[in-house]
Formats: structure tokens, sequence, C-alpha cells
């Protein structure tokens, strides 16, 4: 029987962060990634300023400032025909005033790379786990299929859920989600640019219509939002209509939408919004979208499980190094991440009712008052920013896992 210190369920930013943390102090960590390599479209691309700074702190700020790129300063809003800066990231304290959206598949290739060079620390890609191993009432491992088909067992005194929204652990662990309601699906596309452009992210709101496109180089990475549940009866329809309504929001040419092929080339992405009461059982737990899936809004959603990594990591660490971790340890961690959780996801909502809902109900036909103060008072913005981009309880780098003499990335 294979045994290991700690079996993190899914290669994702949260469990390939804690994967890193834990091997860094000097824990045996199997990190166990179902797809056999990081490249898929339209995953979270937004690192967030307090990921910056943990980047920083773990002596990997240099080698993102290699990554390609793109940097947002300010998060610009049309609503109707009026246009409001939502959070301007410019007016933060720090080196970080910016959002920077890096390709995902290099964002985890950063941190994979950083775990390789830890004893401790293994990867193993096609690998997934099919079910949990028990003992007594306490969970001791996984059942996983690996790369070859086989199905092997793995054990260990805990086993964490990092496996996303549809997460396995979870449903093995029977624990139900309380979910949130939530007005819309989204579409996701890619659409080539023409030539050089604004760089950043828009955003265009209106009585029909809401829709984000990020500047990613050489194209824009689009989301379309569409009422919930819609996307069988929308697709019905030609995929001319759908070209043609990007070309009227976002300017763009027949040429550039041309690349929108067939309906194939759009993706749906289907959002689910919420919280387990309880995130953990005798020698299991689940973080990031594991225990609390976001919506979309704000962009948030890896910055939000990279912090529970983090927190895990903190107040697992040394438990994990004698063997055994109580289920009062595991509780803390729900405990410190709910605050935060709960704050973020309490802002989605009000961005739904505010925004979302009006405009796919096209209802939305001016400034929502709140958009109005920003309006008015452009130092709001800086407090949206920090709210954003480094919220409640950022959490830093445990000492054990922070490395000096590395360059910090600055922008």
């Amino acid at each position: 029987m294979e045994r290991t210190g700690c079996v993190v369920a899914g290669g994702g930013p949260a469990g390939v962060m804690l994967g890193l943390l834990l091997a860094r102090a000097g824990v045996e960590v199997v990190v166990l990634e179902k797809h056999r390599d990081f490249l898929r479209d339209f995953r979270g691309d937004t690192v967030h300023p307090s990921t910056l700074r943990l980047l920083d702190e773990l002596g990997l700020g240099g080698q993102f400032a290699a990554l390609s790129r793109s940097v947002l300063e300010r998060m610009k809003m049309e609503i109707g025909e009026e246009t409001v800066v939502a959070a301007d990231f410019s007016r933060l304290r720090g080196p970080h005033k910016h959002i920077a959206m890096v390709p995902q598949a290099e964002f985890l290739g950063l941190l994979a790379e950083a775990g390789a060079a830890e004893p401790k620390f293994s990867l193993r890609m096609g690998a997934s786990v099919v079910s949990l191993r028990r003992e007594g009432g306490r969970v001791t491992g996984v059942n996983y299929r690996d790369d070859t088909g086989a199905v092997a067992a793995l054990e260990a005194p805990l086993t964490v859920g990092c496996d996303g929204r549809w997460s396995t652990v979870r449903r093995e662990l029977g624990l139900a989600l309380r979910e949130s309601e939530v007005p819309m699906d989204v579409w996701q596309v890619r659409v080539p640019k023409a030539g050089p452009g604004e760089p950043g992210v828009f955003a265009r709101f209106g009585p029909g219509y809401a829709s984000v496109t990020m500047d990613r180089g050489d194209y824009y990475q689009t989301s379309y939002l569409i009422p919930r549940g819609q996307d069988a009866r929308l697709r019905s329809g030609l995929i001319d209509g759908f070209r043609s309504r990007l070309g009227e929001l976002f300017g763009w040419t027949p040429a550039q939408l041309s690349a929108v092929r067939s309906w194939d080339d759009v993706k749906l992405l289907e959002v689910t919004m919420g919280l387990l009461p309880r995130w953990h059982a005798p020698g299991a737990l689940c973080i990031g979208d594991a225990a609390h899936p976001m919506s979309p809004v704000g962009g948030v959603g890896v910055n939000l499980a990279v912090q529970d990594a983090v927190a895990t990591a903190r107040l697992l660490a040394e438990p994990l190094r004698r063997g055994e971790v109580p289920t009062s340890r595991l509780a803390a961690i729900r405990r410190r991440r709910l605050l935060p959780t709960v704050a973020v996801q309490s802002s989605q909502r009000g961005e739904h009712a505010m925004l979302l809902r009006p405009a796919l109900d096209r209802t939305l036909n001016r400034l929502p008052a709140p958009m109005r103060m920003l309006q008015r008072f452009p130092v709001l913005s800086g407090m949206t920013a920090y709210l954003g981009g480094v919220g409640i309880r950022p959490e830093h780098a445990p000492a054990f896992a922070r490395r000096s003499g590395v360059d910090s990335y600055a922008g």
C-alpha cells in the first residue's frame, strides 16, 4: 500500500499551491490532477494583488514576471451610454497596483515547477480520484485512476479536495452545498484582434446584454452572459446573430468575428454559486471551489482559492509533520476563511441584483445609484479595488515557505 503525508485531489491553483507549501514545510504530498496537462481554455486568468504579493513572499515574483501577461489598472464599465471606473487599482498601496492577466496554464506551470524543486512534492497528471478510502469512520486516503487507466490506492492522514465546483471529494463525503440563486450562465469565446487596442478589461451592460472582454495580446477573451438555463434554446438560432451582437457591443469587424465559425467555438460555463456549511470530515477537507463555488463576477475565484490553500498550509503543516490531523484543526480552516468567502459572495450577489439580472431582464436603463457614487467620488474606486484585489483577511506565506534573495514582481 502506497502512503504519503497528504493527498491533494485537483491540480488547479489551490491544489498546486497547497502542495508546494506543504512540501516546503517538510510534508510529503501527492497532488492528483485528472488532466494530462494544464492547457484548457477559459479558466480564471486574473491574478490579483494579494496573490502577486504572495508570489513575492514565496520567492517566485521574478519567475512570474517572465510569464506572458497583460496588466489591468482600471476596471471600466460602460452601462448604457455612460462609462464608470468600477475599480482603480492604481490607487492601492504597495508594488502591485494592478491585476495581472496570465494564462492559467502558465501560472500553474510556474507553481508546479517550484514544487518539483521540493523533494517532498509529487504531481501526478492524468490521475483522477475515483473514491475515498475509509477506516473506522475516518477517511484514510483515495482510490484513483492513473494515467494508464489502472486503479491504485494511496493512503494518507489527510485528503484535501481542491477539485473544483463539481468536486468528487465533496460528493464522496456527502457534503451538500447551500446554493445561491444566480441569474446567468456564461458563453465564452475568443475573438482575434485586428490590431493594437486599449489594453485591459471592457465591460458592457444594458437592457438585454451583459458582456466582458479581456485583451489577451493577440485576441480578446470574451464572456457573454445569457439567462440561466437558456443555452440550448439560444443555440437553436444561427451563429450569425451572436456574431452580429458581439460586433455591435465591441465594434469588431466581420473579418474578426469570422473566427467564431460555429456554436462549437462558443463554450458554456454553467454558473454555480454556493457554500458548504461544513468543509471537513475526519481525515478530509474541501477548500476553494470544492467548498464554495464562486460566481465569475470579479474574477476572484482563483485568488480566493489560493488564499484558502495558504491558510490550510499554515494551520495543518505542524500536525501533518506528526502524521495526525485533529478534526478540530480541520474545522479551524473554515472558521478562518469563512468571513472573506461570505464577504465576496455577498458582493457578487449584490452585483447580480444591481447589474446582471436587470441587464438580462431588459430593465437596466440607467447607471445604478452605487455606480453614480463611483462616478461622483472617484476615490471610492480605490476602495472597491482594495476589496476586490486584496480583500478581507488576505493570507501571507508562512515562514517555512518563504524564500529570500529572489527578485520580486513589481509590474
